[in-house]
């Protein structure tokens, strides 16, 4: 996907945001909507890696105590030609990673423990540059804001029930607070799996061993049915695969891409890569 198309579908929860504070109460309500819209995206800007790094545990860690790691993210991150991010390991025996950051200055990269135990270097490297990706393309921004909006769509929407002044615009209103979360999840899902596309072959580039993380992602994709991640559905969308994914009803709003299209892209990139 590209930008223009992910500013167009920003635009559609942006818009989303607007019609709730509109039900809301009218002019009122939309100024209401666009300022909550805009404390959410700056909070998130500034404070969304730490926020989520510090929920679930994230613990940084040097060269000396993971020197296999420590070493794989500075030699991709050469190779990426970013600067190098911030590597933690989160105490989780669940295979997963993801990136987080407002930028490629001020970005981190963090694996569960679980994923150090199940993967090779060629597939941890696959990983690893799969997610230095994400901060190359400025994906980690992206989400977030996505994230922050539909948040707040789903947030609002709930609050306009309240806000009806007659039985009509009440009746509006709780139509409201049922299709929007639908539809804010339905763009959160196109943005994300679409970005999840395009790291993947990102990765490829990095590493030049598609297979790599075509192996690895059949690794983290078994494990995650057999154990799924106690994680928040708001952050699903930040690992590499989806942490949720032994919920059944999770698989119906997946923010990720089927595993098995996922390899099969990958596999076709096996020998073309220059």
């Amino acid at each position: 996907m590209n930008t223009l198309k992910v500013i167009i579908l920003l635009a559609s929860l942006s818009g989303l945001l607007i019609l709730i504070g509109y039900f809301m109460g009218r002019g009122k309500g939309i100024v209401i909507a666009l300022i909550i819209s805009v404390l959410m995206n700056f909070g998130s800007y500034w404070f969304s890696d730490s926020i989520v790094l510090r929920m679930y545990n994230a613990q940084p860690v040097t060269r000396v105590e993971a020197p296999a790691l420590y070493d794989a993210v500075e030699s991709l991150s050469a190779k990426a030609n970013i600067p190098v991010p911030k590597v933690y390991v989160i105490p989780n025996d669940t295979p997963n990673a993801f990136a987080t950051g407002r930028n490629e200055d001020h970005a981190a990269v963090a694996v569960t423990s679980g994923i150090l135990k199940i993967l090779n270097q060629d597939e941890l490297e696959g990983v690893l540059a799969h997610e230095l990706s994400h901060i190359k393309h400025k994906d980690i921004l992206i989400s977030t804001m996505a994230a922050t909006v539909a948040s707040a769509v789903v947030l609002l929407s709930r609050w306009a029930v309240f806000f009806g002044n007659d039985e009509g615009s009440t009746i509006s209103a709780i139509a409201v607070a049922i299709i929007a979360p639908i539809a804010a999840t339905v763009i959160q899902m196109a943005i994300s799996r679409s970005r999840e596309y395009e790291a993947d072959a990102g990765s490829a580039r990095i590493s030049g061993k598609p297979e790599a993380l075509a192996s690895a992602l059949a690794k983290l994709s078994y494990a995650a049915r057999k154990k799924p991640m106690d994680a928040n559905p708001s952050t699903a969308h930040m690992f590499i695969v989806n942490p949720l994914s032994g919920e059944m009803i999770m698989n119906l709003f997946s923010t990720h891409p089927p595993i098995e299209k996922r390899i099969e892209r990958l596999m076709k990139m096996k020998g073309n890569l220059s």
